[in-house]
C-alpha cells in the first residue's frame, strides 16, 4: 500500500513545491516591473520639463515630446528581440537594460541642459522650427526611451507563449503601470515640490540600480529553458533570419487583431488628452490636478491589465472579449462626456470650504476617478487579451510580446499627435470624442471578425456563411457606435469660462449676490479653450482655460494699461515693444499713444486669443490688432524669448496665473535673465503678479525671484485706497477685485523718475491724456502714487522666500498649493507696511500741497491715531479731487 501511494504523494509535493517556487518568481518580477515603471515615469516628468523650457510648452511642443517618448519604447519592443538572441537569461538582459537606463539617466542632467543650449542657437521663433524640436527630443530621449521599451519582451521570453503565459505578461505589463502611478504621485506630490530635477533623477537611478542588482541575483537562481531557440542558435549563430518568415507568417494571420489594439491605444491616448483637457477645467489646472488625472488614468489601464491577464488565462476565445472590450471603452466615452459636462463641474463642491488643499486632493481623485477610470480599465485589459488572442505555436515569446506592444504604442503616438495637435483645434472635443467612439466602433468590429477568423482556421465555426453568422453582432456594433455618437454632450461655455470656480459662481448666482453671465463666444483652440462673457452692467470677460484673465472692470482696465504704461512713461524714448501675453490686448493697446514706439511684438501661445481680442475688445485696446506696427508671433514666451535674437525697450509680461502648470517658467529666474538679456540699454520690464488665489510663500517666491535679476526694482498697485490706508484684513464691503494685483517695475540700471518731464509728456499728448484720465491717473502725482515699495524695502520680509529656478520651479507647487487661498488684502498690507520713501527716485516734482500729501503716504505708515485719521481723511478729499466721481462731483 505505502510503496504504491509514495510515489504519487511525491508527485504532488514536486508539483506543489514548483508551484510555489513558480509564484515566488512572479511576485519578483512583478516587483521588478513596479520599480521600472516608476523610475520611468519619474524619468518622463523630469526630462519633459527640462526640455519644455527651450521647445516650449505648445501643444506642438508636448506632441513631439510624447512622440519621441513614446517612439523609442516602441522601437526598443521591437528590436530587442530580433537583434538579442534569447540563449540568454531574460533577467540578465532586463538587468543590463536598467542599468544601461540608469547610466543615461544620470548623463541627462549634463546632457539634456547642452544639447537645448545648442539648439537655442539654432533654432527660430514661432511652430516653425518643429523639425529641429522633434530633432532634439530624439536626440535627448531615443536612447534611454529605446532602453525601456525593451525590458518587457526581455522577460516575456521567461514566459512560455501560451494563454497562461499571456496572462502572466498581463499582470507584469499591470505591474510596470502600477509602479508609473507610484513614479507620477511622487515626483508630483514629494520630489519636486520639496527637492528638485536633480534629486528626482537620482531617486529613479536608484531604482533602476537597485532593479538591475535584485534581476542579477535572481538570475543565478531563477531557472531559464529558452523554448524559441533554434539551431542555429545552439550551434552560435543569428535567430533573426530562421525568425523572419515566421514572423511575416504570424501578422498574415493576426493583422486584424494587431490593427485592433493599434486603435486600441489610439483611442486610449486620444481620450487621456480630451479628458485631461476636460478635467483641467473642473478640478483647475495645477501641477497637482495633472498628476492626479494621470495617476488615475494609469491606475485604471493597471487595473484592466491584471483583470484582462485573469481572463485571458480562462477564455476560449480571446478575441472576441477583446472586441467586447472596446465596445465598453466606446461606452465609457459617452458616459466620461456625461459626467464632465453635466454631472461633475456642477457637485455642490466649494473649494473655498476646506481648510487645506490636502482635503481638497482626495474629492479631486473622486471626480477624475468617475469619469476617467471605466475607460481606461477597458483600455488596460485591451493589451493581454490581445496578446492572447495572437499566442498560439509561436516560439519566441518576446518576439510577441513587441509586436503587440509596439503595434499599442505606435496607436498611442497617433492618437496622442492627432488628438493634442490637430483635432480639438479643429474640431473641439465634442467632436473629438464622437470620433474616439467609431475608432472604438472600428476595432471592436476587427477584433470580433478575427475572433471568428480564428474560429473558422480551427474548425470551431462552418467555413461557409460565417460573416451571415456574425451579422447580429456586427449590426449590434454599428448600432451601438452611432447611438453613443449621439450621445456625447458639448462642453458646456460656463465650464470653460468658469472652471474649477463654476460651483462659487453658480452658488453666488442662486443667491442674488452675482448673476452669472451670458456667453457671447466659446472656441476650443489648440493650447487653450477661450470664451468671452457679457455681464448684466455691460461689462465684458475675457476666459482662458476657466480663468478671467481679462476683463472691461475698472480696476482689471487699470492693470492692464499699468502694464504698459508705467514703463512706456519711465522710459524716455521707447521704440520697440513686446508684450508676453495678449490677453484682450489691452496692454499692448497702450502703446499705440505712444508716437515714438515703432515696433510692438506680441508673443501669444494660443492662435484664438489675438483673434478675440481683435473681435470683441476692439474699443478697449485701440484696434491694436489692425495696427500696422504690430507683429503677432505664435509661439510659447519661454520658446520665444530663448531663440529670437531681437531686443526691445520694454518687456511686459502678462503670463496666466502662476498655479497653472507651465506657467512658473514664466516667473522663474532665468527667464527674468532672459528679459534681461533681450533689453538695450535703458530698457523697462514689468511683470504681473497676482494677489489673489495665492498665499504668502507663493508671491514672496515671485518678488524674490524678480528682485534677484533686477535688485533695482520697484513695486506698483492699481488700487491707491489700498496704499493710503493698507488693507489687513478682507470687508464683504470692499468691492470685488480690491488690491488683488501689483506691478513690478525692473530696469537694466537704476533711473529716476523725472516728475516735471513726464507731466509735460501727458500734457503734450491727447490721446494718451484721454487713456490715463479714463483710469483716473491723469497726473503725474496720482500716477506715481501707486508706488507700493521697492526691493529694497522688502528684503526682510522675503528673507525665507524660496527662489523660483528652472532646476526646481518652485513656484508652481508652492502656487499650486494655494488656488482657494483668498488672502490678498493681507499680502499687499504686508508689503505696503514695509514701504520706504524712495530717495531719489521721483526728482523735479511740483511742490504742491497735492503732491507733498499724497506722497507722505509713501513716506511712511499713516499712524493709527487721531492725526493720522485727520491725514487720511485729507487724503482722500486729495484723491477724490483729482479724479472725481459721480458720487462726490
Amino acid at each position: 500500500m505505502s510503496s504504491r501511494t509514495t510515489p504519487h504523494a511525491g508527485s504532488e509535493t514536486s508539483s506543489v513545491h514548483e508551484s510555489t517556487t513558480r509564484a515566488t518568481h512572479v511576485v519578483l518580477l512583478l516587483l521588478l516591473f513596479l520599480a521600472s515603471g516608476c523610475a520611468a515615469l519619474i524619468y518622463e516628468i523630469v526630462w519633459f520639463q527640462l526640455l519644455q523650457l527651450s521647445i516650449g510648452s505648445s501643444a506642438v511642443s508636448l506632441g513631439v515630446l510624447l512622440s519621441a517618448f513614446m517612439g523609442g519604447m516602441c522601437l526598443g519592443s521591437l528590436f530587442l528581440p530580433r537583434f538579442v538572441s534569447p540563449q540568454y537569461h531574460p533577467l540578465r538582459i532586463y538587468a543590463l537594460l536598467e542599468l544601461a537606463i540608469g547610466v543615461l539617466g544620470m548623463i541627462s542632467l549634463l546632457g539634456i541642459p547642452l544639447v537645448t543650449t545648442l539648439y537655442s542657437q539654432l533654432a527660430s521663433t514661432g511652430s516653425s522650427d518643429v523639425l529641429m524640436r522633434a530633432t532634439i527630443c530624439l536626440i535627448c530621449l531615443l536612447p534611454p526611451t529605446v532602453l525601456m521599451g525593451a525590458t518587457l519582451p526581455a522577460v516575456a521570453r521567461w514566459v512560455e507563449p501560451t494563454a497562461q503565459g499571456a496572462s502572466r505578461l498581463g499582470f507584469f505589463y499591470g505591474a510596470n503601470i502600477v509602479g508609473a502611478v507610484l513614479g507620477c504621485l511622487l515626483a508630483a506630490f514629494y520630489l519636486l515640490r520639496i527637492y528638485d530635477l536633480t534629486t528626482a533623477t537620482y531617486v529613479a537611478v536608484a531604482i533602476n540600480f537597485l532593479a538591475a542588482a535584485l534581476a542579477l541575483i535572481a538570475a543565478r537562481w531563477i531557472p531559464y529553458a529558452p523554448q524559441c531557440l533554434s539551431e542555429e542558435d545552439r550551434e552560435g549563430h543569428s535567430e533573426s533570419a530562421a525568425a523572419t518568415p515566421w514572423v511575416g507568417a504570424h501578422l498574415r494571420t493576426h493583422w486584424l487583431v494587431y490593427v485592433a489594439i493599434l486603435l486600441s491605444g489610439c483611442c486610449a491616448l486620444g481620450a487621456e488628452v480630451i479628458w485631461t483637457r476636460q478635467l483641467a477645467l473642473v478640478l483647475g489646472a495645477t501641477v497637482y490636478s495633472f498628476s492626479i488625472i494621470l495617476a488615475v488614468f494609469l491606475t485604471g489601464l493597471g487595473l484592466g491589465s491584471s483583470c484582462g491577464a485573469l481572463l485571458a488565462r480562462r477564455l476560449a476565445a480571446p478575441g472576441a472579449m477583446l472586441g467586447w472590450f472596446q465596445l465598453l471603452a466606446a461606452g465609457s466615452l459617452v458616459w466620461a462626456s456625461v459626467m464632465l459636462a453635466k454631472s461633475i463641474p456642477y457637485w455642490p463642491f466649494l473649494a473655498e470650504l476646506a481648510t487645506s488643499p490636502w482635503h481638497v486632493f482626495p474629492t479631486d481623485i473622486l471626480r477624475a476617478a468617475c469619469a476617467v477610470l471605466p475607460g481606461a480599465f477597458f483600455w488596460g485589459a485591451s493589451f493581454p487579451l490581445a496578446l492572447a488572442a495572437v499566442t498560439g505555436g509561436q516560439r519566441d515569446t518576446g518576439r510577441l510580446v513587441g509586436l503587440v506592444y509596439a503595434a499599442n504604442t505606435l496607436g498611442s503616438i497617433v492618437g496622442a499627435l492627432s488628438f493634442s495637435v490637430i483635432l480639438i483645434g479643429w474640431t473641439g472635443t465634442q467632436l473629438g470624442q464622437q470620433s474616439l467612439i467609431v475608432g472604438c466602433g472600428i476595432a471592436a468590429t476587427l477584433a470580433m471578425v478575427s475572433a471568428s477568423v480564428a474560429q473558422k482556421r480551427r474548425g470551431e465555426a462552418p467555413q461557409a456563411g460565417w460573416l451571415w453568422g456574425n451579422a447580429p453582432v456586427i449590426g449590434l456594433l454599428s448600432a451601438s457606435t452611432v447611438l453613443f455618437v449621439w450621445l456625447v454632450p458639448q462642453t458646456p461655455a460656463e465650464l470653460i469660462g468658469f472652471g474649477h470656480r463654476l460651483p462659487y459662481f453658480r452658488f453666488h448666482d442662486k443667491i442674488g449676490n452675482d448673476p452669472l453671465p451670458e456667453f457671447i463666444y466659446t472656441e476650443e483652440g489648440m493650447n487653450a479653450s477661450v470664451a468671452v462673457s457679457k455681464h448684466e452692467d455691460g461689462n465684458r470677460g475675457f476666459h482662458v482655460n476657466g480663468k478671467v484673465v481679462a476683463s472691461t472692470g475698472f480696476l482689471d482696465m487699470r492693470l492692464q494699461r499699468m502694464l504698459g504704461h508705467l514703463p512706456a512713461l519711465i522710459h524716455k524714448q521707447p521704440k520697440s515693444v513686446l508684450v508676453v501675453g495678449c490677453g484682450a490686448g489691452v496692454t499692448a493697446g497702450t502703446f499705440t499713444c505712444y508716437p515714438s514706439v515703432e515696433r510692438i511684438v506680441i508673443c501669444e501661445i494660443e492662435p484664438l486669443i489675438p483673434e478675440v481680442a481683435g473681435t470683441y475688445f476692439v474699443q478697449e485696446n485701440h484696434r491694436v490688432m489692425n495696427d500696422p506696427r504690430v507683429e503677432v508671433h505664435i509661439d510659447d514666451a519661454r520658446h520665444f524669448m530663448l531663440t529670437t535674437n531681437e531686443k526691445f525697450d520694454i518687456i511686459t509680461s502678462d503670463p496666466i496665473h502662476p498655479w497653472v502648470k507651465g506657467a512658473a517658467s514664466l516667473y522663474s529666474l532665468e527667464y527674468f535673465e532672459l528679459c534681461k538679456q533681450r533689453l538695450r540699454p535703458g530698457g523697462v520690464v514689468t511683470q504681473w503678479v497676482p494677489l489673489y488665489e495665492t498665499n504668502v510663500p507663493a508671491v514672496k517666491s515671485e518678488l524674490a525671484t524678480f528682485f534677484a535679476a533686477f535688485p533695482q526694482a520697484t513695486v506698483w498697485c492699481n488700487e491707491m485706497d489700498a496704499l493710503i490706508q493698507p488693507p489687513t484684513t478682507f470687508n464683504e464691503g470692499q468691492p470685488r477685485g480690491l488690491s488683488h494685483d501689483i506691478v513690478l517695475l525692473g530696469q537694466q540700471q537704476a533711473t529716476q523718475v523725472d516728475v516735471a518731464a513726464l507731466a509735460e509728456r501727458i500734457a503734450e499728448n491727447d490721446q494718451l491724456r484721454a487713456a490715463l484720465q479714463a483710469l483716473e491717473l491723469a497726473d503725474p502725482v496720482t500716477l506715481l502714487s501707486t508706488f507700493a515699495g521697492q526691493a529694497s524695502d522688502l528684503q526682510e520680509w522675503l528673507a525665507d522666500a524660496q527662489m523660483n529656478r528652472d532646476a526646481n520651479l518652485r513656484l508652481q507647487f508652492l502656487a499650486g498649493l494655494a488656488v482657494s487661498e483668498h488672502a490678498s488684502p493681507q499680502i499687499l498690507g504686508d508689503i505696503v507696511e514695509q514701504r520706504t520713501y524712495p530717495e531719489g527716485l521721483f526728482v523735479n516734482g511740483a511742490e504742491t500741497p497735492q503732491a507733498e500729501l499724497l506722497l507722505s503716504a509713501i513716506r511712511g505708515n499713516i499712524a493709527d491715531d487721531a492725526e493720522g485719521e485727520d491725514l487720511l481723511r485729507e487724503l482722500r478729499k486729495t484723491m477724490d479731487a483729482l479724479h472725481p466721481t459721480p458720487a462726490n462731483e
